[in-house]
């Protein structure tokens, strides 16, 4: 035997010193046993979500004859696009095993900025008043500082975008506006981050102080039983606007052009380079369902919902090309860049991130400063849907359902596992329950029950296949 053969055969034939192992393709056969495999050894990903979606879909759709109509589903992807939104963002709070119970209250805190802007026509010292307004000018320049000491370069000059706005008066302006909530969003991860990453306080008690912070501050700005309407045509739209005929199909080009495009890449690239890929027949599988079923839905929400002869109401929602685009850079971001690689690091193992040479600390203050940014998009987008910003934004359910958007998709709340696309998944499970309730005219006491066993389900299930993995054979 030459030495050549030697170097490229085992005891049983195959590939070892060349890293054949490594580099064999897999039959689709081989494929679907090695899926059922990681099933039966706990990686159940968002399965359980997607299962239950369909249930959900299912019953709520022979139960409602409503359910299914154009108009309730398009209504159904405005509903839950701002909790959604919300648990993107906590997403990576959570794969560090860390949690952020004052998004909610810091998404209101955003929104009432953002409609007190608005509202003076810029003038924020007139609508908070001088004490509070040098408070809140104080708290964006600490961020700024804070921020620059972790080597947190956007969230300082996010923060110092707000100072500027803030301090300059600048004139109101439905742009302006959406910039700033977002800015102070970031100021305030900056601040929450900073309490956790470098003075280690646990999060979970940093942030409910400012949970019970934050509902203060909201109501110091829009006072107890007040009401600021965002009496703009532009903020009004971003959840309750849609896109035309041409706009939708065009998104729809763009959207499942970019996914095959990714995919298929991707996978031919690691064919061409010799290294372990799926089945080529079931990656055109899936892609091509994807592509049918984002035809599909264009076509469907292209057609007239109105109920009314008088008024057209076509169109995709402008809060999917919202989502999508978050999906997209955040996918990218933990997928594809050194500092996604570096969350999931310090969310696996801290001690052996620290001893890789990862900056902890300061990854473990960025997810916040993530987390808040994205909480103030989601502000912009529930704020739009009712028009209006009350003392109640960002209160009640909406901290638990993006925790649980978040969980039910099947991010795991001990860290270190879990996809952008959970928060999506499992914010569309929250709002079918939610809008399939409303329209069987459930009470509010049985939503809450159901939503909650959901929710206790997801963790068990989380909990459960953790337990399975750890004990299965490596």
């Amino acid at each position: 035997m030459t030495n050549t053969t030697a170097e490229k055969a085992g005891p049983d034939g195959g590939a070892i010193s060349d890293f054949g192992i490594d580099t064999t393709s897999r039959s689709t056969g081989e494929a679907v046993r090695d899926y059922f495999a990681r099933l039966r050894g706990g990686e159940l990903g968002s399965l359980p979500a997607l299962l239950g979606l369909v249930v959900l879909l299912i019953v709520f759709s022979s139960l409602s004859d409503s359910f299914l109509t154009l108009g309730n589903i398009a209504n159904l992807l405005a509903q839950g696009a701002g909790v959604t939104i919300i648990a993107m963002g906590l997403v990576f709070v959570l794969l560090l095993g860390e949690i952020d119970l004052s998004a909610g209250t810091a998404s209101g805190v955003t929104a009432s900025v953002m409609a007190l802007h608005l509202v003076k026509g810029g003038n924020l010292m007139g609508g908070m008043g001088d004490t509070v307004f040098y408070v809140f000018c104080g708290l964006l320049a600490l961020a700024v500082v804070l921020a620059a000491l972790m080597r947190i370069w956007a969230g300082a000059a996010l923060s110092a975008v707000a100072l500027a706005i803030a301090a300059i008066g600048v004139p109101a302006n439905p742009w302006v506006e959406m910039l700033l909530a977002v800015c102070v969003g970031a100021a305030i991860g900056c601040i929450t981050g900073f309490l956790v990453a470098r003075v280690g306080i646990p999060s979970f008690v940093v942030t409910l102080a400012l949970f019970l912070a934050w509902g203060g501050v909201i109501l110091q700005f829009i006072g107890q039983g007040g009401t600021l309407g965002l009496n703009d045509d532009v903020l009004f739209k971003v959840a309750n606007g849609n896109l035309d005929t041409t706009g939708s199909w065009v998104l729809f080009v763009l959207a499942a052009g970019g996914f095959s495009a990714v995919v298929l890449g991707k996978h031919f690239s690691r064919l061409r380079r010799g290294l372990v890929a799926g089945p080529t027949p079931l990656v055109l599988v899936r892609v091509g369902l994807v592509v049918v079923l984002g035809a599909a839905a264009t076509y469907a929400l292209t057609l007239n919902r109105s109920v009314s002869d008088l008024v057209v109401i076509q169109g995709v929602p402008y809060v999917v090309p919202i989502v999508l685009v978050l999906l997209v850079i955040g996918t990218f971001v933990l997928d594809r860049t050194r500092y996604g690689r570096h969350v999931y690091a310090v969310g696996g193992n801290q001690e052996a991130a620290r001893r890789a040479g990862i900056n902890v600390p300061q990854i473990r203050m960025s997810v916040f400063v993530i987390a808040s940014s994205a909480a103030a998009i989601g502000a912009i987008v529930y704020s739009s849907k009712v028009g209006s910003v009350d003392p109640n934004a960002g209160g009640g359910n909406t901290l638990l359902l993006s925790v649980g958007a978040a969980v039910i998709g099947g991010t795991s709340l001990f860290g270190g596992k879990g996809r952008l696309r959970d928060a999506v998944i499992g914010g569309a499970v929250l709002a079918t329950i939610t809008n399939g309730m409303g329209l069987l005219k459930q009470p509010a006491a049985v939503v809450f029950i159901v939503t909650g066993l959901v929710l206790l389900l997801a963790a068990s299930v989380d909990a459960l296949s953790r337990r399975r993995a750890a004990a299965s054979p490596r």
